[in-house]
């Protein structure tokens, strides 16, 4: 079997369809029963081993180009090196390849469609556009959680026996912890951590009202990390930032590497995470495998990746009940939250990346017989 990745997250993004995308090829590679697996992405990179990569260079300029890549050059390869099956990872396509080829698309929540309101109107269109068309085009879609494939079955009844649910988990490259990390982004503890891209999804407004009143209250002095790039309708978080009557213990990091999250995690009070939506919260498994204590949104995935050791948020419009769990977590005693942290770590050590990849290539292999 030859099976082709559109690989592009690994060259133009930073965030989570990146890392999806990054472990995913990981995992497959790992696990591969004997398959010809073939990445098509921008750039090569000669450090990945145990896969043939093929670069299509890529541009926004001239106004076009990227379209004519996808619907055109990308499916014209993918014909000339007669690939049995594509895997899309970024929830949007592949598209234009022949009958016989097998089409497999993941789908990592369909927050375009419930949230509009959350999203570019160019990001909204588009997916308005075609997401119908490629679920039924696709011969088998992967989501990234129960909850998310109970919204593709509600959106798209017809695709519903073409889902398969295959967790992800907590990427392996984040063994490497390093020292020095806190004081290279002025990071003093104790502090709560939260971990996203700034977009209005992740409900930043929420939080900085929350750690107001956390901190109006608290009888110490205490930091607000906020780990994530700056992201579309960020404005009214950062004039809210900017107004902050404790500006000057919030601390925001930008991107920040694989490598110093561990510590990151580690070190702080807690994770803070009220998000609006996720299709799964990987920030909320890798706060479990770290030792951190998280307090999330008992909305959508939320509560599968959380389990019922996490700390729940049931209003994610209320900010005083999200500092009143702040404050909780900052007052328990180190025993409770000892054992809260190794029921955490029981429940995040069900997610594996070999489960994944090894997953993935039987369903593969069960797609082309």
């Amino acid at each position: 079997m030859k099976v082709a990745v559109i690989a592009d997250p690994l060259d133009n993004q930073n965030a989570g369809v990146h890392v999806y995308t990054r472990e995913m090829i990981r995992s497959m590679i790992a696990s591969n029963p004997g398959h010809e697996l073939i990445l098509i992405r921008e750039k090569k990179d000669p450090e990945l081993k145990g896969v043939r990569q093929i670069g299509v260079w890529n541009t926004r300029l001239p106004i076009g180009f990227a379209s004519l890549r996808l619907f055109i050059l990308i499916p014209l390869i993918l014909r000339w090196k007669r690939v049995d099956v594509v895997i899309e990872p970024a929830h949007f396509g592949p598209f234009n390849l022949p009958g016989k080829t097998k089409r497999v698309t993941v789908i990592h929540d369909l927050t375009p469609i419930l949230f509009p309101e959350l999203h570019r109107w160019h990001s909204q269109l588009l997916q308005r556009l075609f997401l119908k068309r490629i679920m039924k085009n696709a011969d088998m879609i992967v989501a990234n959680s129960d909850h998310t494939k109970r919204d593709i079955c509600k959106y798209s009844p017809n695709a519903c026996e073409k889902v398969v649910r295959i967790y992800p988990a907590v990427a392996e490259s984040q063994m490497n912890l390093s020292e020095g990390v806190l004081e290279r982004y002025g990071v003093k503890t104790p502090y709560f951590l939260t971990v996203g891209t700034i977009e209005p999804r992740k409900n930043h407004l929420l939080l900085l009202r929350a750690f107001r009143e956390f901190r109006d209250r608290a009888e110490g002095r205490s930091q607000l990390v906020i780990t994530g790039g700056r992201g579309w309708k960020s404005e009214a978080f950062f004039e809210s930032l900017s107004e902050h009557p404790y500006r000057e213990d919030i601390i925001i990091t930008g991107f920040v590497p694989d490598e110093y999250l561990p510590i990151l995690y580690e070190k702080a009070l807690g994770l803070v995470y009220p998000s609006k939506y996720e299709g799964f919260g990987l920030p909320v498994l890798e706060a479990m495998k770290w030792g951190t204590i998280p307090i999330v949104s008992r909305n959508s995935s939320l509560p599968e990746v959380g389990g019922e050791s996490a700390l729940y948020l049931e209003n994610n419009k209320n900010y005083r009940d999200l500092a009143l769990l702040m404050q909780r977590l900052s007052k328990m005693k180190e025993e409770e939250r000892n054992v809260k942290i190794r029921k955490l770590r029981g429940h995040e050590s069900q997610f594996s990346w070999k489960n994944f990849g090894e997953t993935l290539w039987q369903q593969l292999e069960n797609l082309i017989k």
